[in-house]
């Protein structure tokens, strides 16, 4: 093996060495109402508010099945509590996983007679991820998850030296 050979192996060695150190923004389940759960008890404008929530985090509603339900609803059947019209998505399994896929307020209920009105309701506003993969801190979770979320400067570096690779190797 040459000088040149070895040189290519070097700086493929540290180009995977910086892959490897790539910034991860952690993707965090957050369970509702924390040990109370999704239930007629908790107060979930002061669970919400506490936490800092990000795209790609998720929401876990556990309860028991039959007795609640999740209801993913528009501002105004939030405010009426009338999910007669205005659902956006609903869930019944007592473990529904519902992911903040957008930056943006999100409103949900419980839509069981008499639970919306009674306070089984909150909203979350979610923040996007910024370009220097920087987020507000969140509140520690259940189950993160890494999610690699790539700046425009990493890919502008790896895009050079992936560059400047190729041309010495010609």
């Amino acid at each position: 093996m040459g000088f040149n050979a070895l040189k290519y192996y070097i700086i493929l060695i540290i180009f995977l060495f910086n892959l490897s150190s790539v910034d991860r923004v952690k993707a965090k389940d957050y369970a509702v109402g924390d040990e109370e759960g999704w239930t007629m008890s908790a107060r979930y404008m002061q669970w919400s508010a506490k936490y800092n929530f990000s795209v790609g985090d998720v929401l876990v509603f556990k309860y028991v099945q039959g007795q609640h339900n999740t209801f993913e609803v528009t501002q105004e059947t939030y405010q009426t509590c009338d999910n007669q019209s205005g659902v956006l998505a609903s869930y019944f399994s007592g473990h529904d996983r519902v992911t903040l896929a957008e930056a943006k307020k999100y409103w949900f209920i419980c839509a069981v007679p008499g639970h919306c009105l009674g306070g089984m309701k909150f909203t979350v506003d979610v923040n996007k991820v910024d370009d220097d993969n920087s987020v507000q801190p969140s509140e520690p979770s259940i189950n993160g998850v890494g999610i690699i979320q790539w700046s425009r400067w990493a890919w502008a570096y790896y895009i050079v030296a992936f560059v400047m690779l190729v041309l010495k190797a010609y």
